[in-house]
């Protein structure tokens, strides 16, 4: 009976490995080309290719939310986010498209629904620095600087030398009145750079509170390494100057806030600044001359304050 049973299995057992199952291959990615576009930064390409696919799959929530990502690396925040509400009525977004969506209310300045979505973000995905990094920028532009505080901590945690999370706990002490906290804080992110600097915002940052706290000798060194990394920010001269006019060098106070104005020609405070710089020197008609665009300006509710191009104020792709 025995022997009659493996007569008949061996054979079988056998045949398993002459005649293997055949393996279901996995469905392609009808999306693939629109996120190699997309990652090629191809956006107007990926855009038409996604709309193309959803006039014919409207219920597709991974189309829908690709969309939304393509639309928001394109700042087409209110589009972006028209398509992440449309996906939703079909599978809720996973955490890293509801980074995408908290980042377009960024880009409209809503710093409270930015904030109420990195903090869904973190809840699900507490390991993620990144999104702890944009929750700490949304709420230190709520004035939340305590709370801010805590998510830059967080980052550090995961990232001990973050530069740029380090520097941004700076700018949260600096509010919260910790002067001495505040410039160490970016006194290590200057550190932590080594001999190469590429990150002019610490520089700009504890050189601009050595200022406030009457030490433009001590400040203006610190200005000039921040001119030095991040030449065409505007607000890095008018710093400098401004450091130079506490310390009476008038001329090169001149120099810095002429190189402001020419970099952020549309700021009015800039061009105020100016003009009380060339009537303190006696120059009465370029003085005049500044304060008729200042004037003007205003008239047309230009921005008072100085542009900063290189503060992370939106969120980087992701």
């Amino acid at each position: 009976m025995g022997g009659h049973f493996l007569a008949t299995a061996l054979p079988m057992f056998f045949a398993l490995f002459a005649f293997p199952p055949q393996l279901t291959q996995p469905p392609a990615d009808p999306l693939a080309s629109a996120r190699v576009l997309a990652a090629s930064d191809h956006l107007e390409q990926s855009e038409a290719s996604l709309r193309t696919y959803i006039s014919e799959n409207p219920s597709s929530a991974e189309a829908h939310f690709l969309l939304g990502y393509v639309l928001f690396r394109e700042q087409k925040a209110k589009d972006s986010l028209a398509e992440f509400t449309e996906g939703a009525k079909y599978h809720r977004p996973r955490a890293e498209e509801l980074k995408t969506v908290a980042s377009d209310y960024v880009l409209l300045a809503d710093y409270a629904d930015a904030d109420k979505w990195f903090t869904e973000v973190v809840a699900e995905t507490p390991n993620d620095a990144n999104a702890w990094y944009l929750l700490g920028r949304a709420r230190y532009n709520e004035n939340l600087f305590e709370q801010a505080v805590k998510a830059f901590q967080r980052v550090l945690q995961f990232h001990p030398r973050d530069v740029e999370a380090e520097n941004n706990l700076g700018l949260c002490l600096k509010e919260l009145d910790k002067s001495s906290e505040a410039k160490a804080a970016f006194a290590a992110a200057i550190e932590w750079q080594g001999q190469t600097p590429m990150d002019a915002q610490p520089f700009l940052n504890l050189g601009s509170l050595l200022a406030e706290e009457g030490e433009p000798e001590k400040a203006i060194p610190y200005l000039r390494q921040a001119a030095s990394i991040a030449p065409n920010n505007p607000k890095t001269h008018e710093e400098l100057g401004t450091a130079y006019q506490a310390h009476n060098d008038l001329l090169k106070a001149q120099a810095e806030l002429e190189r402001a104005v020419a970099l952020a020609p549309d700021s009015s405070g800039l061009h105020f600044k100016l003009g009380q710089l060339y009537r303190k020197q006696g120059a009465m008609d370029s003085a005049r001359h500044e304060f008729a665009i200042c004037a003007q300006l205003n008239s047309t509710h230009s921005s008072n304050a100085t542009p900063n191009p290189y503060l992370p104020a939106t969120p980087k792709p992701h």
